[in-house]
């Protein structure tokens, strides 16, 4: 009898397998999907701040150029976080997407008010490839990750 019992049960998963996977809805695969993308397009943008600090110069400029350290720092940071896969991390998943929304609209704004007029000092002329990349990149952040809020809340 204790023979047939064994062969019928699933298997058990380990603690460590219950609380390392997501979810296995559709809805919790969405949202992996929606958080890992959001979290690659923040890499985008701090990796084309950063090349634009060394490539282009901005670490002469006074003020942009230190934030521009800055916002590799901090996109790569919230990236990293929202790439662990941990059910313990849900609630920092939820602010560290909520932070790269606002990483990720603030360079957005920053950016538009630089090519109108002078930002801390310093005015930036045309849409180069560069721009044109972080730009794609910051709207595509902002779509994604409040698009994993959306799939959250659901």
């Amino acid at each position: 009898m204790s023979q047939l019992r064994e062969r019928t049960r699933t298997p058990r998963p380990t603690p460590d397998e219950a609380m390392l996977s997501e979810p296995r809805t559709e809805t919790g695969a969405t949202s992996a999907l929606l958080r890992t993308i959001g979290a690659v397009a923040l890499l985008v943008i701090g990796a084309v701040h950063l090349e634009q600090y060394f490539a282009v110069h901005f670490d002469v400029v006074p003020v942009i150029g230190p934030l521009f350290v800055l916002n590799f720092a901090g996109a790569t940071l919230i990236a990293v976080g929202l790439l662990i896969p941990s059910a313990r991390m849900r609630l920092m998943h939820v602010l560290l997407a909520l932070a790269g929304i606002g990483l990720a609209g603030t360079s957005f704004v920053f950016l538009f008010v630089s090519e109108h007029q002078p930002l801390f000092g310093f005015q930036d002329h045309g849409y180069r490839a560069a721009i044109v990349i972080a730009l794609a990149a910051e709207a595509a952040a902002v779509l994604l990750l409040g698009g994993y809020l959306a799939a959250r809340r659901r």
